[in-house]
This record gives C-alpha cells, sequence and structure tokens, in this order.
C-alpha cells in the first residue's frame, strides 16, 4: 500500500479533501494504464489532480526528471508531450480533437518515454469527436496516456467511458467551502461565506466567485428576476441585467487570460520580435475563449441562483427553513413567501432548469431569459391569486 509520504507532493496537495482519488492515482503511478477519466462535481479538484498526474506520467524516463514535472505542472505548461484541450464556448470543435489528440497521438515522445493527451470537460465532445476518438482509445500507443476529465460523465458515450479507468471525485462539504473561505479572508461575515459554501454545491471556485465583487452582482440579480416575476413588475427589464453580468463575468476572465500569458511570455523572454506578436496573438485568441466560457459559466450560474432563490422559497413556505441555501437573506425570503404556494414556487425553479438546458443549445439568450421571467410571472402571480 502506498503512504502519504510516498505520493508525490503536488498530488497529495490537489487531492488534499479526496482521500479516494489520492489512493487510486498514487496507485495508478506504479502502473499506468493508457487512459483515466477524471469525474467528479466541479471545483472537486479532479482538473489539478490531472495536471499533477500528467506531470508525474512525465517525469517517468525524462532527461530531467524535476525539470519535466516541474513544467508540466505549469498552467499553461510549456512541455512539448503534454497537450492540454479545454472546449471553446459550449463544445469541443471537432477538427481540434482530431488533430491535436487524434493525429497527434502517433507521434512518439519530444523528449521523454511519455505522451500526455488531457481532455478537460470531455463531456463536451459531440458524438463525432468522441466517436472519432475511441480507435486511439482501443488502439493506444504504448507511450500515450489519455486524461479526460468531465463533471458529467454520463453524458460521455459508454463506448468511452468503459475504455477509461474512473477516478471519482466527491463534492467537497459545506464546512470545508466554508472554511476555505475564511481561511482566505474572503466573505463579508459567516453568514455569507454560508450561503455561498450551500449555493456553490461543493465548488470552492464557485463560492469564492459568489463572495467577490462580479458574484454578488449576479446574486443580486438572480433575486432581482425572482421577485420581479412575483410582484408582477416586470419593466425594467430584469433578465438583461443577467446578460450585463455574464458579459462582465466574461470580460473580466479574457482580461484576466491574456495579461497572465503576457506574463508567461515576458518571463520566458517571448515579448520581442516575432516571437512576441506571436505570443501576443496565441495571448489573444486564449482570453477569447476565457472570456466566452465565463460568460457561458456566469448565465448559467445566474440561472442557477434564481433556481436556488426559487427552491428557497418553496421551503420557506412550506416551513422547512433550515433548507434554506439563501442563509443570509432568510428574513427576505420569509417576506417573498408570504401567500405564495410552494407548489408554483418549485414549478418555478424547473421552469429555470428547462432554461438553462434549452441555452445550452444556442437559442437565443435574451429572448429566452424574457420568456422566462414572463412564465414564472404568470404561474407565480396565479398561485397567490388563488391562495
Amino acid at each position: 500500500m502506498t503512504t502519504t509520504a510516498e505520493i508525490p507532493a503536488a498530488l497529495l496537495d490537489a487531492t488534499e479533501h479526496q482521500p479516494g482519488a489520492r489512493a487510486a492515482l498514487a496507485a495508478a503511478l506504479a502502473s499506468p494504464v493508457h487512459a483515466y477519466l477524471f469525474a467528479g462535481p466541479p471545483g472537486s479538484g479532479k482538473r489539478r489532480a490531472a495536471r499533477a498526474f500528467a506531470a508525474e506520467l512525465l517525469a517517468e524516463g525524462a532527461p530531467d526528471p524535476a525539470d519535466a514535472r516541474r513544467r508540466g505542472l505549469a498552467d499553461p505548461s510549456p512541455h512539448p508531450d503534454l497537450v492540454w484541450i479545454a472546449p471553446r464556448g459550449t463544445q469541443h470543435l471537432v477538427d481540434e480533437v482530431r488533430q491535436q489528440v487524434i493525429t497527434a497521438a502517433a507521434y512518439r515522445p519530444f523528449e521523454g518515454a511519455r505522451r500526455v493527451f488531457v481532455i478537460e470537460g470531455a463531456d463536451a465532445m459531440a458524438d463525432e469527436s468522441q466517436n472519432a476518438l475511441l480507435k486511439t482509445l482501443e488502439e493506444p500507443a504504448d507511450f500515450v496516456h489519455h486524461l479526460l476529465i468531465s463533471a458529467e460523465p454520463e453524458l460521455l458515450l459508454e463506448t468511452v467511458r468503459s475504455r477509461c479507468q474512473e477516478v471519482r471525485f466527491r463534492p467537497l462539504g459545506e464546512e470545508s467551502v466554508q472554511a476555505g473561505l475564511e481561511s482566505r479572508g474572503l466573505g463579508t461575515d459567516d453568514d455569507e461565506r454560508r450561503a455561498a459554501a450551500r449555493l456553490s454545491g461543493g465548488d470552492p471556485r464557485r463560492a469564492e466567485f459568489l463572495v467577490g465583487e462580479q458574484g454578488r452582482e449576479l446574486r443580486a440579480v438572480a433575486v432581482e428576476c425572482g421577485n420581479a416575476a412575483l410582484s408582477g413588475e416586470l419593466e425594467q427589464a430584469p433578465w438583461r441585467r443577467m446578460l450585463a453580468a455574464a458579459e462582465a463575468a466574461g470580460a473580466h476572465a479574457g482580461e484576466e487570460t491574456v495579461e497572465r500569458l503576457a506574463a508567461v511570455a515576458a518571463e520566458a523572454g517571448q515579448d520581442e520580435g516575432r516571437a512576441g506578436r506571436r505570443a501576443a496573438r496565441e495571448a489573444e485568441e486564449a482570453g477569447r475563449r476565457a472570456a466566452r466560457r465565463a460568460r457561458t459559466e456566469a448565465l448559467d450560474a445566474g440561472l442557477g441562483l434564481l433556481a436556488a432563490w426559487l427552491r428557497d422559497l418553496a421551503a420557506v413556505a412550506e416551513g422547512a427553513e433550515e433548507l434554506v441555501l439563501n442563509a443570509d437573506r432568510l428574513a427576505e425570503l420569509r417576506a417573498a413567501a408570504t401567500g405564495l404556494d410552494a407548489r408554483a414556487a418549485r414549478r418555478g425553479g424547473e421552469l429555470v432548469m428547462d432554461t438553462r438546458r434549452r441555452l445550452q443549445v444556442n437559442v437565443g439568450e435574451e429572448l429566452a431569459l424574457e420568456a422566462l421571467v414572463f412564465r414564472l410571472e404568470a404561474l407565480l402571480s396565479t398561485s397567490r391569486n388563488q391562495a
């Protein structure tokens, strides 16, 4: 049995709250297979663990294992034998999967004994991409390792899942997320930290976002949409504020990405001449991808917060206040739930979740949000009139 002292430091740190995944990955290092599926909810640490595991795979057989490990851990990584792709927007591009993973997997390592291909958000691959990847998974070269990272592994084809060894990551507990916020001095008080921990669903990154300026704005807009539907006062079109908040989150993420990559290029001496121009172009493209992804995630998060608000209204209406997620806004929930039919609030939450699913297939965002709020208004006002 592998002891804690024998587990590489980066992997030990990355799996701090995931003892099951830690044990599985430590054992896998002794005799790694060709494909792994890192499966678990957002924020459970699977991405960080995948990077640490990839770095260890690259270190074995490398001329300088410590340097190979260091470059493998860098994000983004300059190691030529590590290919890491993330979805551009809501889906992976089929050509990108074919060229950067399937075709590239046929070439031998540039430096060491192994090549590692990581597909982040693997569930965002279309069936065409998954079917194309299948042959590579079935007949891998002996030096190739694939790491698939997925928050929704059930969206992967069974033929793909069955060819990967699954490493399961569990959601973090509310207490752990709240303690993490407190240890970093985030959040105004315990009530806000508790609410963020509950609303995050065990995702520490989401909780951190919720106690930041943009997260607070998105949360306020979600509550505004819910309350506007309750009151019937829709003249201010609160759904537009939700779109604007998502746009701001995307712009912020894009700017941060460009700045971070520019700093990496400068540190590597690639900030001048042809190399500098290429690095700048790559940074701009990465910034656009990050902005699109962050905007999509923020809009989805805003709808999730609206669904949580409606869920909380139902809980309060039924006298189950201990189930409330928005623990720091209990007084407001009590006032809003007066005379409300809990069944209507729960049905409203279902409508929100249906809109979240529809937005994943590129329906018109503003029209979808406007229709949602008007449907909520009709549903909730009718329930109050009947009460």
